[in-house]
């Protein structure tokens, strides 16, 4: 029914560029499949800008049961260049699943990335992924997924929540109070709070028909509220932080202090920033879900362990550290390491087994120590 490509064409390596169809049938009509070592890489050379890597999991699933030996950063590693993942067995065992693989890291990292921007510019704040709408249904687990690496506190997606094991967030939309129709928002505002399981927070959207500070004064008014969400379209909006600030004085001025105040619509780092003194949480869309892609490319860098490439890229097996400084270094895996550094690739896949156990929720903590270590910040 949908323009979605089912998860056996994936696992069957099917979900590929044609070409690797092509020299697939070209090495086995010349007898050729020798051993290579295969590397992910997005740049060269570490150069400062660091991106988070996500997608490992599913990029760990896609390689089970081939007869490879893969090692990778674990996720959660901010890198600024050098290889993320290494892939070492015959080419035609794994060639089909390039274009798959990418994917998988190239997607999540992006969107991960946009997302840890997000939370170190809001830190204290909290901060729910509203992006799922902007992407393809296929993806929604994947930004929900990314977003909470990323130190997100939730999302808003039903079934990628149902995947991913987490309570979904989200109160009313504008849709809610237009049904009831202008002058009712009172009627809409108690027909939530009558509907609503006990555990869901009573937040009214407060932008609708009327004046910020006059509907959120009437919802205050109308349930027992636990916050109100402005979601004002940037045409209307003007200055919105006077407009926040107005809204918590009038909250405070008649007896609602407790009333917290949750902002949404097209926000990024830089509104965060502005905005997170005068709000206690945000949702964040477009920043998240529309994120570029991390350019990563799989490239040969050993075959039968001679050291051969391709011009412009770097031959040879090379390991990855993260110096004590917090740097990132990358070496041929023959030279010395560098003095109290981590190496950071580790088994992920040995003989087509994952050797790996994933925990997202330690993931997400190694995100917070790494952005620390590196001193990863949002955009200015």
């Amino acid at each position: 029914m949908f323009d979605i490509v089912p998860s056996e064409a994936i696992s069957e390596g099917r979900a590929t560029d044609a070409y690797f169809d092509r020299t697939v049938a070209a090495l086995e009509a010349a007898d050729r499949n020798p051993t290579v070592v295969a590397e992910v890489t997005a740049d060269q050379f570490p150069d400062g800008s660091f991106e988070l890597l996500a997608g490992v999991e599913d990029a760990a699933h896609l390689l089970s049961g081939l007869p490879v030996d893969v090692d990778a950063l674990p996720e959660g590693t901010l890198f600024d260049g050098g290889p993320v993942m290494r892939i070492e067995g015959r080419y035609l065992d794994f060639a089909r699943y390039e274009t798959s693989l990418l994917g998988f890291l190239s997607h999540a990292s992006g969107i991960a990335t946009a997302a840890l921007e997000a939370r170190l510019a809001a830190p204290e704040s909290t901060l729910l992924s509203f992006g799922a709408r902007h992407v393809h249904p296929s993806m929604a687990a994947v930004v929900e997924r990314s977003a909470l690496l990323a130190g997100f506190d939730g999302f808003s997606h039903v079934a990628a929540g149902e995947l991913l094991g987490r309570e979904a967030s989200g109160t009313m939309p504008h849709a809610l109070v237009i049904c009831f129709g202008p002058g009712e928002q009172e009627a809409a505002w108690t027909a939530f709070d009558d509907a609503a399981p006990p555990e869901t927070p009573r937040i009214a959207l407060c932008d609708t028909y009327s004046d910020e500070t006059e509907e959120a004064l009437r919802a205050a008014r109308a349930i027992d509220l636990d916050g109100v969400r402005l979601d004002t379209t940037g045409s209307r909006r003007g200055d919105f932080r006077h407009i926040v600030r107005e809204v918590r004085w009038r909250l405070d001025g008649a007896g609602f202090e407790d009333v917290e105040i949750f902002l949404s619509g097209g926000l990024g780092p830089a509104e965060l920033r502005d905005l997170r003194d005068v709000a206690d949480g945000f949702g964040v869309g477009g920043h998240v879900s529309n994120a570029d892609p991390v350019d990563f490319a799989l490239d040969i860098v050993t075959v039968e362990g001679q050291s051969w490439g391709k011009r412009g890229k770097l031959p040879d097996e090379k390991a990855v550290y993260r110096t004590a400084d917090g740097g990132h270094d990358v070496r041929r895996a023959a030279d010395p390491a560098p003095e109290n550094a981590e190496e950071l690739l580790a088994p992920l896949v040995r003989d087509g087994e994952v050797v790996r156990e994933f925990d997202l929720d330690r993931a997400v903590a190694r995100t917070a120590e790494d952005a620390a270590r590196v001193g990863f910040g949002p955009p200015a």
